[in-house]
């Protein structure tokens, strides 16, 4: 079962975190954990005047789904609101949980969708979305 979640395509997006490391100075921090599975991370953003992420940084101390959670998340973050944030995470967990049938609208994130199956991951999947919705809704 193990093998099913944990696949090539997961492990390299683990290892390929996009905007790895924090930023100098960042407009606004979040530190968040996923109580269940003890995933952390924390993300730092600067909006423009728009509202929307221009600078994005995330340290993340996760497992293999978290990890290639952030790594999407990170891919696509810049440009993205608060609200929309909110709203990709939010689709996600309901997602992941069988409330909603499809998948949100996020490049790749169709990649975990094995994890569908797994609620003791669900936290650290949701993790990375989460934290970056927080922040960039504190920061506007």
């Amino acid at each position: 079962m193990a093998a099913a979640l944990y696949t090539t395509d997961i492990l390299r997006l683990a290892a390929s975190i996009p905007h790895l490391g924090r930023l100098a100075p960042p407009a606004h921090s979040v530190d968040r954990r996923a109580p269940l599975c003890g995933s952390r991370i924390i993300v730092d953003v600067q909006l423009d005047d728009a509202g929307r992420i221009r600078a994005f940084g995330q340290d993340v101390r996760a497992c293999a789904l978290g990890q290639a959670s952030a790594c999407l998340l990170g891919a696509h973050i810049i440009g993205q609101s608060g609200p929309e944030l909110a709203q990709i995470a939010a689709d996600l967990a309901a997602w992941l949980s069988d409330q909603r049938a499809d998948p949100p609208q996020w490049p790749g994130i169709e990649i975990l969708a094995a994890a569908r199956a797994h609620p003791g991951r669900h936290g650290a999947i949701c993790l990375p979305f989460e934290a970056a919705a927080q922040a960039a809704q504190e920061a506007g």
